[in-house]
């Protein structure tokens, strides 16, 4: 895939989650309709805030020297980040704008900046290409579980109340 067609397929994340959660009202965000998996609510803060990790990431990759990039446990930062304060709304309008902000940068990269490398603190080396495809997965595994939970929903499934933080990473797919 070129650096353009990544670029776009990486825009495309953040209309692709607006549409995901379009219509849903706040019961339906904090309903737990699949057993035992986060909120869409939370999925979403979990998006946003991976969203400004991998933004760093790819920003540390670009202007520094084989950067050091930290493993982010989300499990911790559900536990801490207040999701089920946060407006979903807001979160995936952050996520936008974080997606085209750097998609700005991307575009102004030469062709051999995409292999700039950052060394992660448990995967090893990343280049800025694959940061940038992560970051596009990433957003794709967990719009199938919010899509999951919105057809749950339609179907009628009973939803669990809300509480605690189930984990949704069931690979640690952390960002």
């Amino acid at each position: 895939m070129t650096a353009a067609a990544l670029i776009e397929a990486y825009l495309a994340g953040a209309e692709a989650l607006a549409e995901a959660i379009r219509g849903l009202g706040p019961a339906a965000l904090r309903a737990r309709p699949v057993a035992g998996t986060w909120s869409t609510l939370e999925v979403v803060c979990h998006l946003a805030d991976a969203e400004a990790l991998f933004a760093d990431r790819m920003k540390r990759v670009l202007a520094e020297d084989r950067p050091t990039l930290l493993f982010a446990d989300p499990e911790r930062f559900a536990a801490a980040l207040a999701f089920d304060a946060r407006d979903a709304v807001e979160e995936v309008a952050c996520v936008g704008a974080i997606r085209r902000q750097m998609a700005r940068i991307l575009r102004a990269q030469p062709p051999d900046a995409w292999q700039r490398v950052g060394v992660h603190s448990k995967e090893g080396e990343r280049t800025l290409e694959q940061l940038v495809r992560k970051a596009i997965d990433h957003l794709e595994h967990h719009l199938t579980f919010v899509r999951a939970k919105r057809q749950a929903l339609d179907d009628g499934a009973a939803s669990q109340p809300a509480g605690g933080t189930p984990s949704v990473l069931r690979g640690r797919d952390e960002p």
